[in-house]
């Protein structure tokens, strides 16, 4: 099994009929974890990648009704890779 994630950016709040199709998603073999950010108007999907591919991924989320903001390209990830963390010098 591979885990991926991906990010979706949404442009209008999901209605609870869209939350409820979403839940649903989960039920699709290789579709492991959903998370909503509220906050950042986001949608996190954690999949195996060895049942599914981006593509598949974006049609479940696009049939479900989310109105998927335009700007986001299909597998490219929303949120910069995190700065490596600075290396203190040791302590005496």
């Amino acid at each position: 099994m591979t885990t991926v994630e991906i990010v979706y950016r949404y442009a209008t709040p999901p209605t609870e009929q869209v939350a409820l199709a979403l839940a649903h998603a989960r039920d699709v073999y290789g579709i492991r974890q959903l998370g909503f950010d509220r906050a950042a108007r986001t949608l996190r999907i954690e999949y195996d990648a060895t049942r599914l591919n981006a593509a598949a991924v974006t049609k479940l989320v696009r049939e479900a009704g989310l109105d998927i903001a335009p700007d986001i390209a299909e597998g490219e990830p929303l949120l910069p890779a995190p700065a490596p963390a600075a290396v203190l010098p040791p302590t005496v």
